[in-house]
């Protein structure tokens, strides 16, 4: 998938969990703002207590692969022991509801991305600042 469809597949589920109210599509956008700076936050405490996934490279391949073959259950069961609350998890969180957010702003993230990257290739080393 490309991030277009992640962000259209993101905000279908959303929608469906009642996050984005079926008779108004925007929602208070700083308090989804602050939503995904509180999953940063959480990504920060999972950097704190040194709490990464517990799978290899490998293991979260095979997981990757094969989580839609699994019952609800032993996907949930898995998930919840190797990568919940991590590091990864969290910035995984992060990225999903930013995705969230400019889908449901009708925001073309993708090509957002791309221009960005394109303008800051040519700002030079460190943008001119410091850090």
């Amino acid at each position: 998938m490309d991030i277009k469809e992640i962000a259209s597949y993101i905000h279908n589920i959303n929608i469906q969990n009642g996050f984005w109210p079926q008779n108004k599509k925007e929602r208070n956008k700083p308090e989804l703002l602050m939503l995904i700076v509180s999953e940063l936050a959480e990504a920060l405490e999972a950097l704190r207590e040194n709490h990464y996934t517990s799978l290899s490279k490998e293991e979260l391949d095979s997981f990757y692969k094969s989580h839609g073959k699994l019952s609800i259950d032993e996907f949930k069961q898995f998930f919840s022991t190797h990568i919940k609350n991590s590091f990864e998890d969290e910035i995984a969180d992060s990225i999903i509801r930013l995705l969230d957010l400019t889908e449901g702003l009708g925001i073309d993230i993708e090509k957002h991305i791309v221009l960005k990257a394109s303008y800051n290739s040519l700002r030079g080393p460190k943008h001119g600042k410091e850090f």
